[in-house]
């Protein structure tokens, strides 16, 4: 994952990498090395930000580091971006909100997959009115990849590492923040995770719709895309997203007389997107937030919420109980 922020860095005109900080030095200068970097390397991030007077961190480790780097950064008046999830645990996420409240510092965290055309055509669809009031939105998503490394470790490894970005997503498809969760959350047979690889979850919704999501990394075959697989269901009509194609829809042909299954006539939905996608798209919005001096799009203060939905769902499938959020 580092070496698409490298190469976007190595991009733009009004950025340049000042130093590389990993615990293992060797690893920071080998990649210096491998990308003809002239710069220092540290195994300290704070002792990289006194000697480089940076004032942008890029954090790309694993999760149970993101408090100690975010925080560190900013109270050093350095702004953030950052991997997802934006912290191991709501309570450091909450501490890493503060910071950036006190300090002033941005911490933006990226979110890609809100980066797609096709996500956006969604996202305007739904928005439309064109299906009317959103009743439910409803997430699948199957996949089985084998990372090895310290994912197959992890004790909810579905949930905190990859729910976090469709948790996200719906909360950018229907403009809506989560009230409360309940998910179970197991591992079937087969699985060569340590903890959990598959849950279902049911949020209620802060516009009234309820969110339900079907999830396993463990699933062999018959995949979804890494976006998901998506319906949405309205007071008119209904929209489906593959999460590669552009989405369809259908609504009620008021054209037409009432029959026991009421016609539909198909609505097209319209690709305005242009920006770039992805990471890069990310990456894109994340510096000109700066540029512009508002916080990113997905910056942490909104992030939290996303959060918020991992952490809950994790705490209600230990607890048996739905929690409020």
């Amino acid at each position: 994952m580092s070496n698409t922020w490298l190469d976007y860095v190595g991009q733009r005109e009004n950025a340049e990498i000042v130093g590389l900080v990993d615990i293992f030095e060797d690893s920071a200068k080998k990649m210096a090395e491998k990308r003809g970097l002239d710069v220092p390397t540290f195994t300290e991030l704070s002792q990289a930000l006194a000697a480089t007077d940076a004032n942008l961190v890029f954090d790309v480790t694993i999760p149970a580091s993101h408090k100690q780097i975010v925080t560190t950064a900013m109270e050093a008046g350095c702004n953030v971006f950052g991997e997802k999830p934006m912290a191991e645990s709501y309570a450091d996420a909450e501490e890493i909100v503060r910071t950036s409240t006190q300090t002033g510092k941005r911490y933006a965290v990226m979110q890609n997959r809100r980066y797609l055309k096709q996500i956006r055509s969604f996202r305007d669809l739904v928005g439309s009115g064109a299906i009317g009031q959103i009743g439910s939105i409803h997430a699948d998503f199957f996949l089985g990849p084998h990372f090895g490394g310290f994912r197959d470790a992890m004790d909810s490894p579905l949930i905190i590492d990859m729910a976090i970005h469709t948790f996200d997503q719906a909360r950018f498809i229907i403009g809506a923040d989560p009230v409360s969760v309940y998910c179970h959350e197991y591992n079937p047979p087969g699985s060569w995770y340590k903890g959990n690889a598959s849950a279902i979850c049911i949020f209620e919704m802060s516009d009234g719709s309820v969110f339900s999501y079907r999830g396993s990394w463990c699933a062999e075959g018959l995949s979804t895309s890494w976006e998901a697989d998506w319906r949405v269901t309205g007071s008119k009509g209904s929209a489906k997203w593959d999460g590669a194609s552009l989405p369809i829809a259908e609504a009620v042909d008021t054209s037409k007389g009432p029959e026991f299954i009421l016609p539909m006539q198909q609505i097209d939905a319209a690709d305005t997107w242009e920006g770039r996608e992805g990471h890069w798209g990310c990456l894109d919005e994340m510096f000109h937030a700066l540029e512009q001096g508002r916080p990113a799009e997905t910056d942490c203060l909104d992030n939290i919420k996303s959060v918020a939905m991992v952490f809950g769902a994790v705490e209600s499938a230990r607890t048996g109980k739905k929690v409020q959020l």
